[in-house]
């Protein structure tokens, strides 16, 4: 897995733990702000490479 992938998968376990199990606010926000960071470090390139590896 990448970085990427890592993080988007921490906030969706953290956004379904904040709405489902423990209905804590901050567990939602801090879910939410993981998976942008995920999709931004997935979709951006970094490194100055023009070419996405997945």
């Amino acid at each position: 897995m990448t970085e990427g992938a890592t993080v988007i998968v921490l906030g969706v376990v953290l956004l379904i733990l904040g709405l489902v199990v423990a209905s804590l606010k901050v567990l939602v926000t801090i879910g939410i702000i993981l998976i942008v960071v995920g999709l931004v470090l997935n979709l951006v390139p970094i490194g100055g490479s023009r070419r996405r590896v997945f």
